[in-house]
């Protein structure tokens, strides 16, 4: 983490933040770690979206904060977690940007999580209003 340059995005690395029409749920060892409807999708350049929960919608209970950290030049400094529940599989399985960069200040207090490392994160559509 020696490079801690800062790269805005633009034309050649694109990132949106998009309030997620859905409702994310996430699954670890037969619980539910996180239960939103407030959930953001990230879209940075080629890579799959990330969806970042609210930490009020994540049961923190479940989650040991770990000396690991990340750096991205578009994002900033990640904080990572591991899932209580598991075992080598759930290490640093979630991060966090804490005071992200301002292109992407609005994942501040948000939490994501590696697909491959829960049991799934699921996107379920919400029902039309009135719909039953």
């Amino acid at each position: 983490m020696l490079d801690k340059s800062i790269k805005i995005p633009g034309p050649d690395h694109p990132i949106t933040v998009e309030h997620n029409p859905c409702r994310v749920v996430v699954t670890f060892g037969g619980r539910t770690i996180a239960d939103s409807r407030n959930a953001l999708t990230l879209r940075e350049a080629s890579y799959p979206p990330v969806h970042y929960i609210p930490r009020r919608d994540v049961d923190m209970t479940l989650l040991q904060r770990t000396d690991h950290r990340t750096h991205c030049p578009y994002k900033g400094d990640a904080s990572y977690y591991s899932i209580a529940l598991g075992g080598e599989r759930s290490e640093n399985a979630v991060w966090t940007y804490e005071a992200p960069h301002a292109a992407v200040s609005n994942i501040k207090d948000y939490l994501a999580f590696y697909p491959d490392r829960v049991d799934a994160i699921e996107e379920m559509a919400s029902p039309e209003p009135g719909a039953f």
